[in-house]
């Protein structure tokens, strides 16, 4: 047999595997009757996976379910509480680290400062916390699979490298090969709003549709496509540089060069800006009294009917909503979803966005479209679980850990 074949008959099996645990883990508890005919598996075959995945813990089988009049059939569920996987979320200068089970429930979490400014610093600091991280762990019975970790910047999530990364000096980072030999985990690697992304689609406010666009207004501006399900990445593997479209070409300059970029309107720092500047130039506000003014405060005060919070709020929306709905005439997606703290003001900002999608994009695609906020804000570390959990879906994890267990 040629080395092809032997590789396609190994994703056959890793494919066939992964189409059986994702309808378990989906849709259980479910038969291996219903299991063969919604996967269009031979029985046989569906007996020989499920056989596996039993003997591996992956999956259990439950209690009965109801006879049709023939012998009763057994139910399987996915196991989730006994493997367990890191998500690390890495910020400008904070790490976040949480420990999950495979349902993605967090069992114990923590954040500290980071300060990096090269690729030897950072990775420096990644292993030093994860070891810390993992070292509060001993002693309890969890079971590591693997480690998530998403960051800000240019990823390609398939090998794991890194390829550029704000106010650092990064050249072609192979962060997940390096972590991989550290800690002997499988190891993932992507960027932290298209993980985001994926995390509303498994868990979020996306668990309804397959296409959605996640647009998130932090430090930057960015936004997550997911298309079919699946984060939709284009061929150098990084689409959806939302910030970078010119909204305004008499605008300020942008950190990319160009003048006019949403980000350089609709993010946190360039909100506080706007709205420092104007409290600078005389403006009435009750801000002018606050002592730390970050836009967690610019959203209590515009709810509470300060005209210069308000104003800042409502012009962030229309800027949003421009860019928005060009987004929307591109991808006709089913849902739109926001992300970040300004969210707190969204029956301000949510209006001011709407009126611009309606008058600026198509009919038919903005019709009956879903605008609504993240689920997840809270949840910072969930896009690094998101890409364990997707890795396990799609068989690539699934097919390893049953592998090395042989």
């Amino acid at each position: 047999m040629t080395g092809g074949q032997i590789g396609n008959v190994d994703l056959v099996k890793q494919l066939n595997s992964a189409a059986v645990y994702r309808l378990i883990d989906q849709q259980g508890p479910i038969s291996r009757i219903q299991i063969a005919e919604l996967s269009h598996l031979a029985p046989a075959s569906v007996t020989k996976i499920t056989r596996q995945l039993l003997e591996h813990n992956f999956v259990q089988e439950v209690a009965q379910q109801a006879s049709t009049g023939g012998r009763r059939a057994i139910s399987l569920t996915t196991q989730v509480t006994q493997f367990h996987s890191i998500a690390v979320r890495i910020g400008r200068d904070y790490i976040q680290l949480s420990l999950h089970d495979l349902s993605g429930e967090i069992l114990t979490k923590t954040e500290s400062s980071i300060q990096y400014s090269n690729q030897e610093q950072l990775v420096g600091q990644i292993i030093d916390k994860i070891k810390l991280f993992k070292a509060s762990l001993e002693g309890s019975d969890y079971n590591l699979i693997a480690i998530g970790v998403t960051l800000p910047g240019l990823v390609n999530p398939d090998e794991g490298e890194v390829q550029y990364m704000p106010n650092t000096q990064i050249d072609h980072l192979p962060l997940g090969k390096i972590l991989q030999e550290q800690f002997k985990l499988e190891c993932f690697v992507g960027n932290d709003i298209r993980a985001k992304a994926l995390a509303e689609h498994y868990f979020g406010a996306t668990r309804d549709c397959m296409d959605s666009v996640l647009i998130s207004v932090h430090r930057g501006t960015g936004s997550g496509i997911m298309a079919g399900g699946q984060v939709f990445l284009g061929s150098n593997r990084n689409v959806g540089e939302i910030g970078h479209i010119q909204i305004d070409p008499l605008g300020e300059q942008c950190q990319c060069g160009n003048f006019g970029c949403l980000e350089t309107v609709a993010s946190n720092p360039a909100i506080i800006k706007g709205v420092k500047t104007r409290l600078a130039r005389g403006y009435n506000s009750t801000l002018s009294d606050e002592p730390n003014i970050n836009i967690n405060t610019i959203c209590e005060h515009a709810l509470l009917g300060d005209a210069l919070a308000t104003q800042s709020i409502v012009r962030v929306g229309v800027q949003l909503g421009k860019a928005i709905a060009i987004v929307i005439n591109l991808f006709n997606p089913q849902k739109i979803v926001l992300a970040g703290d300004i969210t707190a003001a969204k029956e301000l900002l949510f209006p001011a966005i709407q009126r611009n999608v309606n008058s600026q994009s198509l009919t038919a695609f903005h019709k009956d479209l879903p605008i609504v906020s993240s689920e997840l804000e809270h949840l910072p570390t969930l896009g690094a679980f998101a890409m364990i959990k997707r890795a396990m879906l799609n068989g690539m994890l699934l097919q390893k850990l049953m592998d090395s267990e042989h």
